[in-house]
């Protein structure tokens, strides 16, 4: 799928229809690509409090769920930032288990690092056409991290594991502004 900012935003906001308390997503991209934008239409999706950032020095930040939104009693949204963490064990530490089943639970850089949380997960990958073209995919040396370039293309892949997901939900391609 490849989608501008906007669209980012609007896939997520399809996305959090699909979603329900107990669903874990893995966020992976370079930095710009998207990934707090994509959380943030997932947000506005779920009804949760407005004001969705990304949590990189708090390393967690929880969204509660609103009645006056479009999923009253709805999960909450737990957004966490893996970037600084290096292990599992360190995503142990801040206490996930907790509310894992009662949330939405996104993790950005969580590759290799939470997918003991769930026996199901979503793992959706966001790349900027810049970074793709300048390094490809394994590597951040030369990509250009310019995030003012809101219409910018992006590439969006979703993968689904384990029961849950036996494969990523069709959304199709996102709709939206070019």
């Amino acid at each position: 799928m490849a989608a501008t900012a906007d669209q980012t935003h609007e896939l997520g906001a399809r996305l959090a229809g699909l979603l329900e308390a107990g669903d874990l997503l893995v966020l992976s991209g370079e930095l710009g690509a998207g990934k707090t934008t994509f959380t943030q239409g997932l947000g506005e999706g779920l009804g949760v409090r407005a004001g969705i950032i990304s949590p990189t020095f708090v390393l967690v930040r929880i969204h509660p769920n609103l009645p006056e939104g479009p999923r009253p009693g709805g999960p909450d949204l737990v957004h966490v930032d893996a970037y600084r963490l290096g292990s599992a064990a360190e995503i142990d530490d801040i206490d996930l288990e907790n509310t894992m089943d009662s949330s939405v639970t996104v993790v950005e850089w969580g590759h290799d690092r939470v997918e003991h949380l769930s026996e199901s997960r979503l793992e959706i990958d966001l790349h900027r056409a810049i970074g793709l073209a300048a390094a490809g995919p394994s590597t951040a040396e030369g990509l250009d991290f310019d995030t003012d370039d809101t219409d910018e293309p992006r590439t969006i892949v979703m993968r689904g594991y384990g029961p849950r997901w036996p494969a990523p939900p069709g959304l199709g391609a996102a709709e939206g502004n070019n």
